[in-house]
């Protein structure tokens, strides 16, 4: 469905009863995400949460009116739990969604119930690690002046960023399988605008190890063992400054555990949110 959220129209989607407490996803990859990974891996929670998974604006399906700023994403976020009608959410974001949980959080600190995250980090050091495990690894040769135009933010068309992610997506999985990811970039909806706003606007700046001590919601941090761009070290930095938060690392993933071991990722969130659910009602 369409909905108006702070004058820009995004493409929503909602599973669940009316009624249950509320999810909401975020996607990861500014300009190359959509709503297609968390409905595949939050929509089998429905009989537990009413999930709210949508493009971000700029993203997918979703109207492009910037600003693509991390500010502008969580107060998106605070938009559509106002349409859903209710006080409090639980976030969920995995990747660039991942930064985006966390700023709303911060941000919004009355009305997160809990927090899931997934491959993610709490400032822009990733990045350095992110060339550094490149330069390392044996799976591909590098294209560096393609490699240094993705992360910089310097992509010329849409074309251009779908090709320049096809070059690079075989980094991200524990097991590569050259037809799936083939799979997945055709998949893809590719907007470079925000994708180019990611990299030369929001994450220059990008620093949250000072501000997420004051988050106080029950918090889920999950992690594939392999993640070259996200590395545990920085689950790990996430799961230890904020006060409530238990770390999962997924032995046998990259960047993509809610893929890679489904069932059992699945099973962690499970458990989690029913442990976080209980606090919220203790009475139920």
């Amino acid at each position: 469905m369409r909905v108006v959220i702070n004058e820009n129209e995004l493409n929503v989607e909602v599973f669940g009863a009316e009624g249950l407490p509320v999810l909401i996803a975020h996607h990861g990859g500014g300009g190359i995400g959509s709503l297609s990974e968390p409905k595949a891996t939050f929509a089998p929670l429905s009989d537990m949460v009413r999930v709210v998974v949508f493009d971000a604006r700029g993203c997918g399906l979703s109207e492009g009116k910037p600003p693509f700023s991390h500010a502008q994403w969580a107060a998106d976020i605070d938009g559509l739990r106002e349409w859903m009608g209710v006080e409090q959410v639980l976030v969920a974001g995995g990747s660039y969604g991942g930064f985006i949980a966390m700023e709303y959080a911060i941000a919004y600190p009355d009305r997160v119930q809990a927090m899931i995250l997934r491959d993610t980090s709490a400032d822009n050091s990733n990045l350095a690690r992110a060339y550094e495990n490149a330069r390392n690894q044996t799976r591909i040769e590098i294209n560096w002046e393609n490699f240094d135009r993705y992360w910089k933010g310097e992509i010329y068309d849409d074309e251009d960023l779908k090709a320049r992610w096809a070059e690079i997506i075989p980094l991200y999985d524990f097991e590569y399988d050259p037809v799936e990811a083939q799979r997945r970039v055709d998949a893809g909806i590719y907007r470079h605008e925000a994708h180019n706003w990611c990299f030369q606007h929001n994450m220059p700046t990008y620093d949250l190890r000072a501000q997420l001590p004051k988050v106080r919601c029950p918090t889920l941090v999950t992690v594939g063992r392999t993640d070259w761009v996200t590395p545990v070290s920085y689950a790990e930095t996430i799961a230890a400054l904020i006060p409530n938060a238990e770390l999962v690392v997924f032995e046998r993933s990259g960047h993509s555990p809610q893929i890679e071991e489904f069932a059992a990722f699945q099973a962690v969130m499970r458990e989690f949110l029913t442990k976080a659910l209980d606090k919220q009602n203790p009475q139920a």
